[in-house]
């Protein structure tokens, strides 16, 4: 596998190893991507971690890393501020620095979408040195569409370029939203997304899986892939749904469609830990071993 990765030519020679490193850990060996997504404690306040539904375990933020520490994934992606109050305990987790998040308070109809950039990755690169902790690599999220949209793609570039001089791997999150946005589902705007992380040089890009009247999404997502080129593609998990459902999605989505794995939150955390233990590894069944559905879901039984 080794052998096989593409190493962008803004990664120096010096770095070259390191990044190699980085990508066969955060891939586990396989070329795709199991992203647990840490980070909804600031994008969706507390809507997703307390409520009808959810398990109570999952409003104390350590039961994001309790999951992390004890399933099968291939990094688990949070804010730094998270890594620091809890990392100590954790120091075996694969992790992935969000760098930007922003609440859910200030709708669209009140203004458009944007994050800025919270930390630069000098100091990633400082916190990872002094902490200890496996940072494999940073994401950073981009509302495309927004009017704000040129600086969010500024920072983009500069963090994908930043972050491979030091031998990280980096993952976008690009999701079309803003007023110019009449359908933040329709799978030629995703497309249009995926190409645009291309652009940046991103070694992966996180989309939302399309929507269209009459049509397969699985079919309709190629676009996706292809229009991302080299940038390797992966899903949404989306809100909470039955597990054999999003299990048979997942396994359309990278046997159809082409994509390279998933980045998954809620279907995860909002179950007790050793429910959600047990998803996360049927996911990454799926994803990192090639497993069916028929044995993923086993899996996720306790089989």
């Amino acid at each position: 596998m080794a052998d096989s990765i593409i190493v962008p030519l803004d990664v120096p020679q010096e770095c070259r190893t390191e990044y190699k490193e980085n990508y066969l850990k955060i891939s586990k060996g396989s070329g795709r991507l199991m992203l647990f997504a840490g980070d909804q404690k600031a994008e969706h306040l507390n809507d997703d971690f307390f409520g009808p539904g959810i398990d109570s375990q999952d409003n104390d933020p350590e039961h994001l890393f309790r999951i992390a520490a004890a399933a099968n994934i291939g990094v688990f992606a949070a804010q730094l501020g998270l890594m620091a109050r809890y990392g100590m305990d954790y120091s075996n987790v694969p992790y992935l620095v969000k760098l930007n998040s922003k609440t859910n308070l200030v709708k669209t109809n009140q203004a458009e979408p944007y994050s800025p950039q919270w930390i630069d990755i000098s100091q990633v690169v400082n916190f990872k040195e002094s902490s200890g902790l496996s940072i494999l690599g940073v994401g950073y999220t981009i509302y495309l569409g927004s009017e704000h949209e040129g600086e969010m793609l500024a920072q983009a570039a500069q963090l994908v370029y930043q972050a491979h001089r030091n031998g990280l791997v980096t993952v976008l999150w690009i999701y079309p939203r803003g007023k110019a946005v009449k359908d933040e589902k329709d799978p030629h705007l995703i497309a249009g997304a995926a190409g645009v992380a291309a652009t940046l040089g991103s070694d992966f890009v996180k989309v939302n899986y399309p929507q269209k009247a009459g049509a397969d999404s699985a079919l309709i997502f190629r676009e996706a892939v292809l229009a991302a080129g080299r940038t390797r593609v992966v899903c949404a998990g989306g809100e909470s749904t039955d597990a054999r459902v999003f299990l048979q999605r997942l396994h359309d989505q990278i046997h159809v469609s082409g994509a390279t794995g998933n980045a998954t939150g809620r279907n995860i955390h909002q179950r007790p830990l050793a429910e959600a233990v047990r998803l996360c590894n049927a996911i990454y069944a799926i994803t990192v071993e090639n497993a069916g559905v028929d044995q993923a879901y086993k899996i996720y039984q306790g089989d």
